[in-house]
């Protein structure tokens, strides 16, 4: 009998009732999962989507705006204080000349606007026991010219320091005036308070990203059904690839204002030689040229930073004492991280006895039921009316929640914005508007709006712009974040 050689697809017949890699088909030689195998596996064609919604925006669209502008920078001035007061104040060991000589410490912007006949209170932190009243006697702010140095006589005691040493630190604030029957106000020059201008800046940023797809792999079908925060589904893999692309993109437009940096001048002259982007600038950088400052800069610079919460009500306190000196904005909103925002439910929850005679539930529709509920959205305390969520920029593994210790990887907790508005004038209105105190500005004109813009080129997708086999779907944006009245902002870090 003859044999046929090879046996392709042969059986070779087992003698008991069993599956053998010697009677079964297999195509490719390939493992127990391959695909080519006779025994069809059980496809999830869908993919899990075991991250949930995993973009970031909204912190912005929930607190500010959008405006246009038409400028590489946009400027804005804010308010002094309207009272004179000085801190880090040195007065002298004993009374010279019938009176104490305090150093105000001028420069740096800070003008000695103290005068002859003024009245003053001098405190001591240190010393919360130490007050003096006293009026103003000479002023170097009427000289040529001018210092630091006033001199005072006290109402109540012979020197504001007698002891032996002088003191430091002093905190000094004026609260009137005092002037003899018949007398002349001073009029030696520059005896006159003049506001000075606080002005901010802030430059805008290019945004840019891009995805490229080849024109064979739009065409070809995948096993995997995609699906998208974006709604883009079906069998096309490219689509989803383009879907993330642009979520990513909107995330970094916010990511970018919260986290942007201006550069220092060392820096920028840095970035400027080894960036390829910014080959074509000088060379010699200059401080701000280059990053723009986001809100955790701005806060870190002339806003308020609360280090280390721990959930206690002394701790919160503290920064309503804070607000008060501030601005008292009554309405406030926090954006906390999952732990710290725990740690305000638990603050809140042991303010409320549960039943106790005479408890009063507040915020709460006075509802026992409700208190107990520690997913507290709004409380007040004080004068203040706080809102508060959980923010997920700051919650995100891939973001500032990621660590191996679940500890935020640069120890920001949170962030208290006020919800409000400012008074500003609008170049492109030419009026006074009310605008929030944080919002976006984006580089527009009649010629091109670059809040947000996406184009195809390539030869693929519908666009036939190159002769290039491939589609090329580009993003871009211009923008700069301003942070009005940083002062009245509380970052929280740990």
């Amino acid at each position: 009998m003859g044999v046929l050689s090879p046996q392709f697809g042969s059986l070779v017949p087992s003698s008991s009732t069993q599956t053998l890699v010697s009677n079964y088909l297999n195509f490719n030689n390939g493992g127990g999962n391959d695909f080519a195998q006779q025994y069809l596996p059980e496809i999830y064609e869908a993919e899990v989507e075991r991250y949930g919604n995993r973009t970031l925006a909204g912190f912005l669209r929930m607190v500010g705006a959008e405006m246009p502008m038409s400028s590489d920078q946009v400027i804005w001035s804010e308010q002094n204080r309207l009272h004179i007061s000085y801190d880090n104040v040195a007065c002298s060991a004993v009374g010279v000349g019938g009176g104490n000589v305090i150093t105000i410490p001028i420069g740096a912007g800070i003008v000695n606007t103290i005068f002859p006949n003024m009245t003053v209170v001098i405190m001591d932190p240190a010393n919360p026991a130490f007050t003096v009243k006293a009026i103003v006697t000479a002023s170097g702010a009427v000289a040529a010219p001018a210092t630091g140095a006033v001199t005072v006589v006290p109402y109540t005691r012979a020197a504001v320091n007698a002891g032996a040493a002088g003191l430091a630190g002093l905190k000094v604030f004026v609260y009137g005036s005092e002037f003899a029957k018949g007398s002349t106000l001073g009029t030696a020059t520059g005896q006159s308070i003049q506001p000075v201008l606080t002005t901010f800046s802030n430059k805008p940023i290019i945004i840019r990203d891009r995805y490229a797809v080849a024109g064979s792999d739009t065409a070809q079908i995948g096993w995997v059904e995609v699906a998208g925060e974006d709604g883009t589904s079906g069998y096309l893999w490219y689509l989803k690839a383009e879907g993330e692309t642009r979520m990513r993109f909107e995330d970094y437009l916010e990511m970018a204002m919260i986290e942007g940096e201006l550069a220092s001048a060392a820096q920028a002259t840095a970035i400027i030689a080894a960036a390829p982007s910014f080959a074509g600038l000088p060379a010699g950088g200059i401080a701000g040229s280059i990053g723009t400052e986001g809100l955790f800069s701005a806060i870190n610079n002339g806003g308020n930073v609360l280090s280390g919460y721990a959930g206690s009500l002394q701790d919160f306190d503290s920064v309503l004492e804070n607000l008060d000196s501030q601005g008292a904005i009554e309405e406030n909103m926090l954006f906390l991280d999952r732990k710290t925002e725990l740690l305000f439910d638990n603050m809140l929850a042991q303010q409320n006895s549960y039943g106790a005679g005479g408890t009063s539930y507040g915020v709460f529709e006075n509802s026992e039921d409700m208190a107990l509920n520690l997913g507290f959205s709004g409380f007040r305390r004080g004068s203040y009316d706080f809102y508060k969520t959980s923010w997920k920029y700051l919650n995100d593994a891939s973001t500032r929640g990621g660590s191996s210790n679940f500890v935020n990887g640069d120890n920001i907790d949170g962030v208290l914005v006020p919800a409000g508005t400012s008074t500003v004038y609008d170049q492109l209105l030419g009026t006074n508007i009310r605008r929030p105190f944080l919002h976006v500005r984006y580089r527009a004109s009649q010629a091109d709006d670059r809040r947000m813009k996406s184009w195809l080129t390539g030869s693929v997708g519908g666009a036939s712009t190159s002769t290039l086999d491939a589609m090329e779907v580009n993003f871009l944006s211009e923008r700069c974040l301003c942070v009005q009245a940083r002062n009245n902002f509380v970052l929280f870090t740990a």
